[in-house]
């Protein structure tokens, strides 16, 4: 496949970390990686791919383990699933087949060590180009809707500079699941400056209610920022320190206040609310989907 860019993205890689184990969803990914497990019937990697793709990336950087090579394998053809498929005149599942192959050039990175998200995002810097002045992050457990806000941030990047994250609003009880932003206002009211953020603060202590969704588009100077920082606690190298050392050094971070949802695809709860949300958007399935809703919540 050949990568293209759309002209109006910072960015041509999309960075995908997907090397870790998992564990919220044990015993279900001691075999199936947690990427692989579908929304309805539509991988959770697959919709990333699909927002990076709309977002304008040419190229998807999937940040995998040696135990999670079948999340790339989703991304190669298969030629006999998909002959046996046209041969029966199943041309619907042949499209829904062929179309992750389809979506957009995907390269496999090695982490070899689970030491931290920082650590997986350094090991993209070595198959990016010379010109890839920004790359963008997606995190798999985060599923941000609409999709859109990613080109929105590659917007305020072209208008800002430097480094653009995503945030959304958290009511005091929850500020405490969360990394924290501290910001100041701009002249939008939906983009504000990053000014420091607080990991997992107490309401009290929150210095706003502004909570980092998984997104990012990260200038380049974070590479640099991340073989400077100290490694934390089991060694991990953590990427909002790197981004902190960014901003303590004057280079502009800002936030996009994204007014949609958020599912965590991480954990089984979230899962879930996710399925059900795609299922009720589905016309296959919302109706009779949404009387069984009624039906079982009435006992």
């Amino acid at each position: 496949m050949t990568s293209t860019t759309s002209p109006d993205s910072q960015f041509r890689t999309a960075v995908v970390p997907a090397a870790g184990l998992g564990t919220r969803f044990l015993p279900a990914t001691k075999t199936v990686p947690k990427e692989l497990l579908p929304v309805v019937d539509t991988p959770g990697i697959e919709l990333i791919a699909e927002e990076a793709t709309e977002a304008g990336a040419g190229r998807l950087a999937i940040v995998t383990s040696e135990r999670k090579v079948g999340v790339m394998a989703h991304f190669s053809e298969d030629q006999v699933l998909e002959d046996t498929l046209s041969d029966r005149g199943k041309d619907v599942l042949l499209h829904k087949v062929q179309r992750a192959p389809g979506l957009i050039e995907v390269v496999d990175v090695r982490q070899d060590e689970p030491l931290g998200l920082g650590h997986a995002v350094a090991q993209v810097e070595s198959v990016l180009g010379d010109e890839e002045q920004a790359v963008a992050v997606l995190l798999p457990d985060d599923l941000v809707l609409p999709f859109g806000i990613l080109g929105r941030m590659s917007q305020v990047r072209a208008e800002r500079g430097g480094s653009v994250l995503c945030a959304f609003e958290v009511s005091p009880e929850e500020v405490s699941s969360y990394g924290v932003f501290e910001v100041t206002d701009t002249d939008d009211p939906a983009v504000k400056q990053v000014r420091g953020m607080v990991e997992k603060p107490a309401a009290e202590d929150a210095p706003s209610n502004l909570a980092a969704a998984g997104r990012y588009v990260l200038d380049r100077a974070i590479f640099d920022a991340l073989r400077r920082i100290e490694p934390g606690a089991g060694g991990e190298l953590q990427l909002t320190d790197a981004i902190d050392l960014l901003i303590n050094e004057g280079h502009p971070v800002h936030v996009v206040v994204h007014d949609g949802t958020r599912h965590d695809l991480g954990n089984p709860g979230g899962y879930i609310k996710a399925c059900v949300d795609f299922a009720l958007d589905n016309p296959a399935y919302a109706d009779e989907l949404r009387e069984w809703l009624g039906g079982r919540l009435d006992h």
